[in-house]
C-alpha cells in the first residue's frame, strides 16, 4: 500500500490543511473533527463537545515519510502550548496526533521522544487512538484556498505558509 492516512490537530484546521496542501507527497487533505461526541458540527465543537479541529492527511509513503510529516506538524505550531495556538484558545485547538495502528503509535512515540530535546518546555501533544473522523462542513474545506483575502487567512495562515517556504528542509 502506497497511500497512508494520519489525522493531526495543530490548532485551527484551516491552517493545518493549508500547510499540508503545499507539501510534496501529500495526496489529499480534508478537515474535520475527532475525539469527542458523535456527529459533531462546528457549533457543537466550539461549544465544547470534546471534539478537536483536525485535518486528515493522506500521503504517499514513497514520497514522504510519517516522520517528515510529524516534523512539519511540530514546526507549524507550538506543540508545547496546552489548548491554545495563537489567538485560538480552547480544548478544540489542542495539539494531537491520532494513530490507527500499533506501528504508527511506535513511530509517533519514538519521534516525539527523540525531538523533545529540541524544546525547552515539554511537548504536550496528545497521541490518541483514532475512534472516528467526522468531515467538517463544506465551507471549512480548503478554506484558505477559497478565502485568501479573509483577515484570518492573511494574518495567520499566510505567515505559516511563508515560514514553510523559508524552512523547506524541516530537519531538527
Amino acid at each position: 500500500m502506497t497511500n497512508k492516512e494520519i489525522i493531526l490537530g495543530a490548532g485551527c484546521f484551516w491552517c493545518t490543511q493549508a500547510v499540508f496542501d503545499e507539501i510534496k507527497g501529500i495526496v489529499y487533505t480534508e478537515v474535520g473533527y475527532s475525539g469527542g461526541k458523535p456527529n459533531p458540527s462546528y457549533e457543537s465543537v466550539i461549544n465544547g463537545d470534546g471534539n478537536i479541529e483536525v485535518a486528515k492527511i493522506i500521503y504517499n509513503e514513497k514520497q514522504i515519510s510519517l516522520e517528515k510529516i510529524l516534523e512539519l506538524f511540530l514546526k507549524m505550531h507550538d506543540p508545547t502550548s496546552l489548548d491554545k495556538q495563537g489567538a485560538d484558545e480552547g480544548k478544540q485547538y489542542r495539539s494531537v496526533i491520532f494513530y490507527q495502528t500499533n506501528e504508527e503509535l511506535k513511530i509517533i512515540s519514538d519521534f516525539l521522544q527523540k525531538v523533545q530535546k529540541y524544546y525547552t518546555k515539554a511537548i504536550v501533544t496528545q497521541v490518541l487512538k483514532l475512534e472516528k473522523f467526522y468531515k467538517a462542513e463544506d465551507y471549512h474545506q480548503k478554506y484558505f484556498k477559497n478565502n485568501p483575502s479573509q483577515a484570518y487567512c492573511r494574518f495567520v495562515i499566510t505567515p505559516k505558509l511563508e515560514k514553510l517556504v523559508n524552512h523547506s528542509n524541516f530537519s531538527f
